[in-house]
């Protein structure tokens, strides 16, 4: 679909390279979109922040680290309960089938991959595209609220869809390219946070020329 690639083209003159994600290593990638499961970034910066500060960013630290611990070092990304039983089911799993490394799960093929994250309890779709794409380089669409926001209003998506159909789309439509991938998803979270919020500012969307969400409101969206 040229629409898919044509909006993408729109949204990087609009914002430029963004070179997300923010991370000094593939396991630290993964530690982050696990901690960023339904909280925002910054929370998950602060958290990220305790573990670096206690030397707890690699599989063998987050393993020696008692629950109790974790919890609190991870605490500011709230549900650290269940967040910190996830990292240590992770590491636990690359301990015992990759020599402690996210690495060596990462070199295998795609579809491998992608099976084992999710075979894990805590890793659903989104957080295991997230880990292929940005920890791995996997061609691997990352498809999250703002996706489904930003292409419902831009009528691509008839808000049914679940999210393997989404991510078939667009991976069906644009070349397996994880640096497009990367950057598309970047470009998409950056537009929605700017302008195509809740309540969006539509008056200077740079994609509201083919956005039919406007014309669909019973008054402009205009800026405060």
């Amino acid at each position: 679909m040229a629409t898919l690639l044509n909006i993408y083209n729109q949204l990087s003159a609009a914002y430029g390279p963004l070179q997300w994600w923010p991370a000094d290593s593939p396991f630290e990638v993964a530690i982050g979109a696990i901690l960023t499961q339904n909280t925002n970034w910054k929370n998950v910066e602060q958290a990220i922040a305790n573990l670096r500060a206690d030397n707890a960013l690699t599989p063998d630290a987050i393993a020696a680290l008692s629950r109790p611990h974790l919890e609190r070092l991870i605490r500011p990304s709230g549900f650290f309960r269940q967040k910190a039983e996830r990292l240590h089911l992770l590491v636990a799993h690359l301990h015992t089938h990759h020599q402690g490394t996210i690495e060596q799960l990462l070199q295998q093929p795609l579809s491998v991959a992608r099976a084992e994250l999710l075979s894990l309890k805590g890793i659903g779709p989104e957080t295991a595209d997230s880990i292929l794409l940005y920890a791995g380089n996997h061609p691997s669409f990352v498809v999250d609220a703002y996706t489904k926001r930003l292409f419902e209003r831009l009528g691509i998506l008839q808000s049914g869809e679940g999210y393997d159909q989404i991510r078939t789309l667009f991976m069906e439509s644009i070349a397996e390219d994880p640096e497009i991938y990367n950057e598309y998803h970047a470009l998409i979270v950056e537009h929605c946070k700017r302008y195509c919020r809740k309540k969006p500012l539509c008056s200077d969307c740079p994609l509201r020329a083919r956005c039919t969400f406007p014309s669909q409101s019973p008054q402009e969206h205009k800026k405060p």
